[in-house]
C-alpha cells in the first residue's frame, strides 16, 4: 500500500502510478470479491439496502487491511467521518434519499482520505486526498490486471497437453456417434442432454450485454479506487503550513542581526498599518450605521406584527430580498477576514475601537441573517414548504455558525484556516443532519394542512414513495384546497379534485407495481412501510 520503489522517469504514468503499489494477499482477493459483489448488488437496481451492505464490507475490508496500532486509528476526524460513513449507510437503507445517497458517498470519501494521510484537519482536502488517490489507483489498474509476466510459458504448457488430448477426444466422440446409433434409450438421454445444454448456453448469452460488462468494470474500478492507496502528500503538506491562529509579522527586522535595523522601515510600516486601521475604523463605523437603519426597518415591517397586504409581491420579497441579503452578509465576512488577516489583530492604538466595531458589525450582521429567516418563513407560511426554502434554513444556519467563529477570529486572533476548519465541520454536520430527515413527508403534511389554501399537489405527487401514505390519508381533506401544479417554466396548471384523485390512484399503482418488481437490494425501510401501509 505504500512505494517499494523509486520511480523510473522514463516510465509511462501508468507504470509510475502502478508502482506505488504493493498489493496484499487480501487486496488481491478483495478486489475481484467486490466488483462481483457490487455487480451483484447495483445492476439494474436503486440505492438502499445494497448501499448498506457494500459500504459495511468495504469499511470491513478497508479496516482489515491496517493494524491496530496505525496511526489512522488516532486520527479524531477518521472517527467522525467512519461514524457518518455508517451511519448515512443506515439512512440509505432505511430513507432512500437524496441526501443520505450524497452523505454516505461524501463520508466514505473523507474516511478514506483521512485514512490516507491522518494529519489531514480539512474535511475538503481529505475529499481532494480521496480524489486524488482514486485517480492514481485508475490509472494503475490496468497494469495490475494485465496478464503475469510468464503466461507465454504457461499458454505452451497448456497447448502441450491439449494436444496431447487431441486423441482421446476425438476417440471419445467416435464410440459416443456409435452408442447413439446402436442404443436408442442413450440417444433419448443424450438429446436431453444437449437440449439442457443449449437452453443454458441460451439463457447465459441472452444475459450478456455490453452495458453490463461496462458496468461491472466500473464497478471493478470503484471496488479497487476505495480499497486501495497511493499515499498523497500533497494537501497534508499544504496544510502543514497554517497555524490555528494569526502570527504577528515583523516587517524584515532582525532581533540578532548585526547589520543596525531599519528603523525608517518600522516607522513606514507602523504608518502603513495605521492608515489600514483608519480605513478599516471608517468602513466599519459607516456601514454600521447603515446596516442600522436597514435593520430598524426590518425590525419594525417584519420582526413584529407582519401581515401580507394584498397584492404584495410576496415572491419578489422572498427570493430577491433573500439572495441579496445573503450576498451583503458573505460580503461582510469576507471584509473582516481581509482587515484581520494581518498585523492589524495587533495594533494595540486601535484594536479595542476595532473590535468594537466589528463585533457590533458581526451582530447586526446576525440580526440581519434572522430577517432574513422570517421573510423565509412567511414565504413558507403562506405558500407552503419546498427543498429551496428548508435550504434556504440549513443554509442561514451556517451563516450563522460561520458569523459566530468570526467572532473567535476577532477576539482570539484566529486564523482564516481555522475558521475554514470549523466551518467545514458545521456544513458535513448539516449534511448529515438533511440526511437524517423524512423531510419529504414532513413536507407534504405541512403543505396539506387545513390552513394552506394553494397547494402544488403535482409537487407532491413527484415526490418519493414513501410520501404516498401521507398523500392517500389526507385524500379526503382535497376539496379544501385549491389545488394546482406549477410547470417548471413558472406557470400553474389548476387541478381539479377528481383530477388529483385520479392522478393520485394512478401514482398509487406504479408504486404496487414497482414494488412487487424490485429486488431485495432496492428495498429500503420506508418504502417497505409505506407498501404494508396501502
Amino acid at each position: 500500500m505504500y512505494p517499494t520503489s523509486l520511480l523510473n522517469s522514463a516510465a509511462t504514468p501508468n507504470e509510475a502510478a502502478a508502482s506505488k503499489l504493493a498489493l496484499t494477499t487480501l487486496q488481491k482477493l478483495a478486489m475481484p470479491v467486490g466488483a462481483l459483489l457490487f455487480d451483484l448488488l447495483f445492476w439494474q437496481e436503486r440505492a438502499g439496502l445494497n448501499m448498506l451492505l457494500y459500504t459495511v464490507v468495504v469499511v470491513l475490508a478497508t479496516a482489515a487491511g491496517r493494524p491496530h496500532y496505525a496511526p489512522q486509528w488516532r486520527s479524531g476526524y477518521a472517527w467522525l467521518l467512519l461514524l457518518g460513513t455508517l451511519g448515512s449507510a443506515v439512512l440509505v437503507a432505511w430513507y432512500g434519499s437524496g441526501a443520505a445517497i450524497l452523505a454516505c458517498w461524501v463520508s466514505l470519501a473523507g474516511w478514506l482520505g483521512y485514512l490516507n494521510q491522518p494529519h489531514l484537519r480539512l474535511v475538503s482536502n481529505a475529499l481532494l486526498t480521496a480524489l486524488v488517490n482514486a485517480a492514481h489507483v485508475l490509472m494503475a489498474l490496468p497494469m495490475l490486471v494485465r496478464m503475469p509476466t510468464n503466461v507465454s510459458g504457461q499458454l505452451g504448457r497448456f497447448w502441450f497437453y491439449a494436444r496431447l488430448l487431441v486423441v482421446p477426444l476425438i476417440t471419445l466422440f467416435l464410440f459416443h456417434v456409435l452408442f447413439v446409433v446402436a442404443n436408442p434409450q442413450y440417444e433419448a438421454l443424450s438429446e436431453r442432454a444437449l437440449a439442457a445444454l443449449s437452453e443454458w448456453l441460451v439463457a447465459l448469452f441472452s444475459r450478456f450485454s455490453l452495458a453490463h460488462v461496462l458496468f461491472f468494470v466500473a464497478g471493478l474500478a470503484l471496488t479497487a479506487a476505495v480499497l486501495l492507496f497511493v499515499p498523497v502528500h500533497y494537501f497534508a503538506d499544504r496544510e502543514s503550513r497554517f497555524g490555528e491562529f494569526v502570527q504577528r509579522k515583523r516587517d524584515q527586522v532582525a532581533s540578532f542581526s548585526v547589520r543596525r535595523p531599519d528603523f525608517r522601515r518600522q516607522e513606514r510600516g507602523s504608518l502603513d498599518l495605521r492608515k489600514e486601521f483608519l480605513v478599516a475604523a471608517g468602513l466599519l463605523g459607516l456601514v454600521n450605521v447603515l446596516l442600522l437603519v436597514v435593520n430598524i426597518i426590518d425590525v419594525n415591517w417584519i420582526w413584529f406584527g407582519f401581515v401580507r397586504e394584498p397584492g404584495f409581491d410576496l415572491t419578489q420579497f422572498v427570493h430577491e430580498g433573500t439572495y441579496v441579503l445573503i450576498f451583503s452578509i458573505l460580503v461582510a465576512m469576507s471584509i473582516l477576514l481581509w482587515f484581520f488577516r494581518r498585523n492589524l489583530n495587533f495594533y494595540r492604538p486601535g484594536l479595542p475601537l476595532l473590535r468594537v466595531l466589528a463585533t457590533v458589525w458581526v451582530l447586526q450582521n446576525a440580526v440581519l441573517a434572522v430577517s432574513v429567516g422570517l421573510r423565509n418563513y412567511y414565504y413558507i407560511l403562506y405558500t407552503g414548504l419546498a427543498y429551496k426554502r428548508l435550504g434556504v434554513c440549513f443554509f442561514l444556519l451556517l451563516v450563522l455558525f460561520g458569523l459566530g467563529t468570526l467572532l473567535l477570529k476577532i477576539w482570539q486572533r484566529r486564523s482564516a484556516f481555522s475558521l475554514v476548519r470549523l466551518n467545514s465541520l458545521a456544513a458535513y454536520a448539516v449534511l448529515l443532519l438533511l440526511a437524517a430527515g423524512n423531510w419529504e413527508v414532513w413536507i407534504a403534511r405541512y403543505n396539506l394542512r387545513p390552513a394552506l389554501r394553494n397547494v402544488d399537489y403535482g409537487f407532491l405527487l413527484a415526490m418519493p414513495d414513501r410520501v404516498l401514505p401521507t398523500l392517500v390519508a389526507h385524500e379526503g381533506e382535497l376539496g379544501q384546497h385549491q389545488l394546482q401544479h406549477e410547470i417548471y417554466d413558472g406557470t400553474h396548471q389548476f387541478l381539479s379534485e377528481a383530477d388529483a384523485r385520479t392522478r393520485l390512484h394512478k401514482r398509487l399503482r406504479q408504486f404496487r407495481a414497482q414494488q412487487q418488481q424490485r429486488h431485495w437490494p432496492s428495498y429500503t425501510w420506508a418504502d417497505w412501510q409505506a407498501y404494508q401501509a396501502l
